[in-house]
């Protein structure tokens, strides 16, 4: 290299958006722009000739450049240790205590020496991150009933799925609950369709009132919703059943100055953990169909 094209690289070092080190073998560093040293909030002058480790001392005792997620500082030297030189390319993230993301990359030659590159990824990060949360809250948005804000159909199964393979491991006997408001259309037909919302998102409190706070529930469609119970006995779902039937023939739903009395037929069946959601769904579906088909608001067992 000649000394003109020397002076190039230099100056086009010393120009870039990028941070730029050299560190000896011995862990010394013996150049870097300012670009560099401004990821350490430490005047670059003052980092040269500075041992790579008394760098990461001084910003951790002045409490500026990288973010050390640690106990103490000797902790984090240890683990730098441990990773720097540990293979001839590395690239990691780096967040600092200001709140910027730099990307760094060490690349180390054969006698240990090692040059440091850091670019800026403040921008890209924030995107990355308000795109995650986009899509977080689509997520909810797709998994969540718009009208009374508890989990959909999709929802359920998703989570009663998860409860299923979480339990198979205890062997214990998990229940569900389908319910159904009786007479629905005619609150709608009688009081009209704001109504028959207000209705629904009445009787979603009720029952989210009565259950436990482990227990899931779900809107299926329509004015039928579902509640899995985990780790329940037949004795203990009916129970809770009857506790949310109950509640809702005596809670009137007051809509516009008038009280509209609302009840619910519910069918309950309890199965253990090696059953699907489907075995679940079908059994508390006949049960229900026998509440309402004996007359509605009523609790009927599969078993019975």
């Amino acid at each position: 290299m000649t000394l003109g094209t020397d002076t190039k690289l230099l100056n086009f070092v010393a120009n870039s958006q990028d941070g730029y080190c050299i560190i000896s073998a011995n862990d010394t560093v013996e150049y870097c722009n300012e670009q560099f040293a401004d990821a350490f909030s430490i005047p670059a002058e003052d980092v040269t000739g500075m041992p790579f480790e008394g760098l990461l001392r001084r910003g951790f005792e002045l409490n500026r450049g990288i973010n050390i997620e640690a106990s103490s500082i000797e902790e984090f030297i240890t683990y730098t240790r441990r990773v720097r030189r540990s293979r001839p390319f590395r690239l990691f993230e780096v967040d600092l205590t200001d709140g910027r993301w730099f990307l760094f990359s060490e690349q180390t030659n054969s006698v240990g020496e090692m040059l440091v590159q850091t670019k800026d990824i403040t921008k890209q990060k924030i995107l990355a991150l308000d795109l995650e949360q986009s899509v977080d809250k689509l997520t909810k948005l797709s998994l969540t009933d718009e009208l009374t804000r508890i989990g959909n159909r999709r929802a359920l199964i998703d989570s009663v799925d998860m409860e299923l393979s979480r339990c198979r491991r205890t062997g214990a006997s998990m229940s569900l609950l389908i319910l159904d408001l009786d007479f629905f259309k005619k609150v709608n037909d009688t009081y009209g369709h704001l109504a028959g919302d207000a209705a629904l998102v009445h009787v979603t409190r009720i029952i989210q009132n009565s259950l436990r706070q482990y227990d899931i529930l779900g809107r299926i469609g329509g004015e039928e919703f579902a509640v899995f119970l985990s780790n329940t006995t037949i004795e203990k779902s009916m129970e809770i059943a009857e506790r949310i039937r109950s509640s809702i023939e005596l809670n009137l739903l007051n809509y516009e100055g008038r009280d509209i009395a609302l009840t619910v037929s519910i069918g309950q069946t309890t199965l253990g953990c090696n059953a699907l959601f489907t075995e679940l769904y079908d059994q508390a579906d006949q049960a229900l169909y026998k509440a309402k088909t004996n007359g509605r608001n009523q609790v009927v067992s599969y078993y019975s």
